[in-house]
């Protein structure tokens, strides 16, 4: 099972971060972006420190930048990465869209589709790219004729269609993992009737995974970074939700409500089971190697969790990296 890793958002060295994946034997690294941190130009500078690593940005969104910027960033990357490139992007929030960039969270499944295949074109064509969609239009410009993946990170029903219809790869985060399977019907129907075949579509969930030998410690990482994601975005709570409908609900309240103790609180066990690695490194990896062994699944990306201390960090990394 490949294995990728996500820098922790907070981590200055990326290039040492992605030489010690590297020699871990992680298959991948990807890096997030929100803001602060431009993704490409910090795996550009990893890029010039590893030589066999898959480097990927996960995720970059589709408001941010026009699809022609976004191949020209990943055709730059993929020249110094000698090739080794993946294209992550989503529709992320509308705080994120609104409050930060200024722009109208309008339609983001027809901008995650109409992204994704214009850039692809950009990207991957060797002529003329001509594109006329109902948001973007272009004309007579050169494709690069570079062979760049473009994964989409889709949580609802309509995400996960214009993925089935357009993306290689899927991204999802915070979907139960007995809901996976479902959720990935979706992207396998759409893609049939887009004349596509779904086996082409890579499915790397990011995962959040905290572990150590103080369990307690690495419960209480898990429980932190599942309160803050269900509070922050409808997304990722109405993920969560397909399992967990009443305790979703009741985490995103308190945590909107600005009880964050109480949010932490209600997050349950069971949800931590289905939505994390979390434990002492033997029940841990079993966990993992449970995960991988699913059939949707074929690349499980590490995700340290938010605000994690330098020890669970490290460690976390240490007992998931690949084993021969």
């Amino acid at each position: 099972m490949p294995t990728g890793l996500l820098v922790p958002g907070d981590y200055d060295d990326i290039a040492g971060f992605a030489e010690r994946a590297e020699s871990l034997g992680y298959d991948s690294l990807w890096t997030p972006e929100l803001w602060g941190r431009d993704a490409f130009v910090a795996l550009t500078v990893a890029a010039q420190r590893t030589e066999t690593i898959d480097l990927g940005t996960a995720i970059v969104n589709v408001y941010g930048r026009s699809p022609a910027t976004l191949a020209q960033a990943a055709a730059t990357l993929a020249d110094a990465a000698d090739g080794r490139v993946r294209l992550g992007v989503g529709t992320s929030t509308a705080k994120v869209v609104e409050d930060l960039h200024g722009m109208a969270f309008d339609n983001p499944p027809r901008r995650l589709h109409e992204t994704i295949e214009l850039t692809k074109s950009f990207l991957q064509g060797d002529g003329r790219v001509n594109y006329e969609g109902r948001l973007f239009s272009v004309a007579d410009f050169p494709g690069l004729d570079c062979d760049i993946p473009v994964y989409a990170a889709a949580l609802g029903a309509a995400n996960r269609r214009a993925t089935g219809r357009v993306a290689d790869g899927w991204l999802p985060h915070n979907i139960p993992f007995d809901r996976l399977a479902a959720a990935y019907e979706t992207i396998v129907e759409t893609a049939r009737a887009a004349g596509r075949e779904p086996n082409d579509i890579t499915v790397s969930p990011y995962v959040p995974c905290a572990v150590s030998d103080d369990a307690d410690e690495a419960y209480a990482a898990i429980r932190n970074h599942l309160a803050y994601y269900l509070g922050s975005s409808d997304g990722y709570k109405n993920a969560a939700a397909l399992a967990f409908p009443e305790q979703a609900a009741q985490v995103a309240d308190a945590w909107r409500d600005g009880d964050r103790d109480a949010a932490r609180e209600a997050v349950t066990d069971e949800m931590m089971t289905q939505l994390a690695i979390v434990g002492p490194p033997e029940k841990a990896r079993t966990q993992f190697e449970e995960l991988a062994a699913r059939d949707v699944v074929d690349e499980i990306i590490v995700s340290i969790p938010l605000g994690a201390s330098d020890s669970l960090r490290e460690q976390t990394i240490a007992e998931l990296a690949p084993h021969e």
